[in-house]
């Protein structure tokens, strides 16, 4: 038999979608182990292609349309129906993602989540009962307000004149008028896959973790956390929401707070991952693997908080596979991710951001054929006294390699 090995990698944000990441990963283990059965995941997290690689595993398809990106101008984007017909994916990213704002303006005090909205009335129009929303990969930090805004919601300052598009805007929030709200939401399920530990408000709140990285200095971090508290307070009153506390409820800052905002329309907050997952028969797939290889643009504390290669190692873990984890960046932490049981930089030498992001690909195949070589290499050297053999696998030795089917192409 030959060694098998998974691909389940994440997408490396503005250099790679997860199926190009899958593809290059292959393309490294192929010149290691040029008889391997590879079987590729690419993994979706509610962000960049969510709703593509939802479409295929299900039979389904996309639709394209124009709608507002987060900078205010029209975009092309898409949604997805799934092959039973009655869900709609709604991927954010695709829409109000980061990939979507010029460097040269990246200001998540302007940016909006407009476009989403839009595109949730679209998925409407096709008469589906359910619609879910993935959050992930966003370019906004305005709470939603957004999204409310193209729902028919009314945000109004304290003279009753109707709030500009933007995060930035709402410390100016004094009332919302909810009258116009398109009625069809009522008779559909609203689902948001987000991740948990994202929350709306306080010290850990979406814009003081996240509003740096979308282009947020210091001031602004301020302005945006005062203006989702004051957002979170008038949602709360005027929208009359109960069961769900808007500022620290467990995935309410997701994709920049547009949680907290669906949530105050009656959407269900979920973790993202048995929600997106489970379509992909992901546990099945990773108890039959060798190895198991997972990949992300960082590795790093964050990364057990809610990250692709986290979750992939805790369901590998269940069966008892190896995991091999490749980052373009190795943080704090990166070594005691559980689960992990090696990681690798996939950099071979300092170079600045933008060559790394255009020569992704390249750098991930030659990366993970660095680390398949060096695995190869472990299973020919003899155990110490007293140590078992190390191997692909528990209960793989040296000796079964040729045996298996195992021909690395030299080490």
């Amino acid at each position: 038999m030959l060694t098998r090995v998974v691909v389940a990698p994440s997408g490396f944000k503005e250099s790679l979608s997860a199926q190009a990441a899958a593809d290059a990963i292959a393309a490294g283990v192929r010149r290691v182990l040029p008889d391997a059965e590879i079987d590729r995941i690419p993994l979706v997290d509610g962000g960049e292609g969510t709703a593509s690689a939802l479409a295929a595993a299900t039979g389904g398809r996309l639709v394209e349309l124009a709608a507002t990106g987060p900078v205010g101008e029209p975009v092309g984007t898409h949604f997805a129906l799934l092959g039973s017909r009655d869900t709609a994916v709604v991927e954010m990213a695709a829409v109000a993602g980061l990939s979507l704002v010029p460097r040269t303006r990246r200001d998540p005090g302007a940016t909006t989540t407009y476009g989403v909205g839009e595109l949730i009335r679209a998925a409407l129009d096709q008469g589906v009962r359910r619609v879910l929303v993935g959050c992930g990969d966003s370019g906004t930090s305005d709470g939603g307000a957004g999204a409310l805004q193209a729902l028919g919601a009314r945000l109004l300052d304290a003279d009753g004149f109707e709030l500009p598009l933007g995060g930035g805007e709402l410390t100016r929030l004094a009332r919302i008028d909810p009258t116009g709200v398109d009625p069809r939401l009522a008779d559909v399920e609203l689902l948001v896959a987000c991740n948990p530990f994202n929350v709306l408000c306080g010290e850990r709140g979406v814009a003081r973790v996240f509003g740096p990285q979308k282009g947020a200095t210091p001031e602004q971090v301020e302005e945006l956390s005062s203006g989702l508290e004051n957002w979170a307070r008038v949602l709360t009153r005027d929208l009359a929401v109960t069961g769900i506390d808007l500022r620290h409820g467990r995935g309410t800052g997701a994709s920049g707070g547009l949680g907290a905002g669906l949530a105050a329309l009656g959407a269900s907050l979920l973790p993202r991952f048995p929600v997106l997952l489970d379509h992909l028969d992901l546990d099945a797939r990773l108890a039959r693997a060798d190895l198991v290889v997972t990949a992300e643009g960082a590795l790093d504390l964050q990364t057990p908080r809610g990250k692709v290669p986290a979750e992939v190692a805790r369901r590998a873990k269940l069966s008892g596979r190896p995991v091999l984890a490749l980052a373009g960046t190795l943080g704090e932490g990166a070594h005691e991710v559980p689960g992990v049981d090696a990681c690798h930089g996939i950099l071979p030498a300092p170079m600045a951001l933008a060559e790394a992001l255009v020569r992704g690909a390249e750098l991930l195949t030659d990366a993970t054929e660095r680390a398949l070589r060096m695995i190869v290499l472990g299973t020919r050297l003899p155990a110490p006294a007293g140590v078992p053999d190390p191997g692909l696998r528990p209960g793989f030795r040296s000796s079964d390699a040729e045996g298996a089917g195992f021909k690395p192409s030299g080490v």
